[in-house]
C-alpha cells in the first residue's frame, strides 16, 4: 500500500506540511509507504485546453497529454492507494501551484458526459487538508467553504471518497513585527499554535490511519 502526499505550499516546513508529515505517520501506522511532494520545486504548467484527454481514440484519452515535470508525479498519484493534497487558501482557494495539479490530475479523469462520470479506474481514500489565517466562522465571508466544497466535491467524484480536514487562524510568521499584519494579536496566534495546532496535527495523523484502514 502506498500512500502519497502532494504538499501545494510554497513552505517545505510549516503548517501545511507539518499536517501532511501528521497524515502520512497516520499512514504509515497503517502500514502504508509513505511519500511526500513538494510542488513548489517543480517547474510545469495548468490545463492548456488542448482536449486530448477528451479526443475520441485518441493516445490520451482520459489522462493528461503534457509532458513535463509534473507528469511523473501524476502518474504516481493515479497508482497510489492514499492521496492526500494539501494547500494554504490563497485569495479563497488554494494556491496558484495546487490549482494546476488539480486542473491536470481532474479534467482528464472527468467524461464530457451529462452526468460528467468518472473515467478513473476504481476508488482512491482520498483528502484535503487546508489550513488558513482566517477562522472557521469568517470562512463564508471570504467563501472559502464554497471553495473547499467545490474541491472535495471534485475529488469524490473522480475517486470515489474525499475528506477535509481544516486547520484555521494558522500562526503565520514567526515574528509578526516584523511585518505590516496589525490585523492579528501575535501573542494570541502563538497561543494557538502552541495549544490548538498540535490537536489539528492529531487529527491530521487519525486522517491518515483512516484512510489508510480504507484502502486495505
Amino acid at each position: 500500500m502506498r500512500a502519497l502526499a502532494i504538499n501545494g505550499s510554497p513552505r517545505k516546513k510549516w503548517n501545511t506540511a507539518t499536517l501532511l508529515e501528521s497524515a502520512l505517520e497516520g499512514c504509515q501506522a497503517g502500514g502504508a509507504k509513505t511519500e511526500m511532494v513538494h510542488l513548489y520545486s517543480y517547474t510545469y504548467r495548468g490545463c492548456t485546453s488542448c482536449f486530448a484527454c477528451k479526443k475520441i481514440g485518441g493516445k490520451s484519452y482520459g489522462r493528461c497529454a503534457m509532458r513535463d515535470k509534473l507528469s511523473p508525479i501524476l502518474d504516481r498519484a493515479v497508482r497510489a492507494d492514499v492521496l492526500l493534497l494539501g494547500s494554504p487558501l490563497y485569495f479563497h482557494t488554494e494556491t496558484g501551484e495546487m490549482r494546476s495539479f488539480m486542473e491536470r490530475l481532474l479534467f482528464p479523469n472527468l467524461a464530457y458526459t451529462p452526468d460528467r462520470a468518472s473515467l478513473f479506474p476504481g476508488k482512491i481514500p482520498t483528502a484535503l487538508v487546508y489550513t488558513m489565517n482566517a477562522t472557521e466562522e469568517q470562512m463564508p465571508t471570504y467563501h472559502q467553504d464554497a471553495s473547499v466544497a467545490a474541491s472535495q466535491g471534485s475529488m469524490a467524484r473522480v475517486f470515489g471518497s474525499c475528506e477535509v480536514l481544516l486547520s484555521t487562524d494558522t500562526y503565520q510568521f514567526k515574528d509578526y513585527s516584523k511585518y505590516v499584519s496589525t490585523a492579528w494579536d501575535p501573542e494570541a496566534k502563538a497561543r494557538r499554535r502552541k495549544d490548538v495546532f498540535p490537536q489539528d496535527c492529531e487529527r491530521a495523523y487519525e486522517l491518515g490511519a483512516r484512510l489508510a484502514q480504507a484502502a486495505r
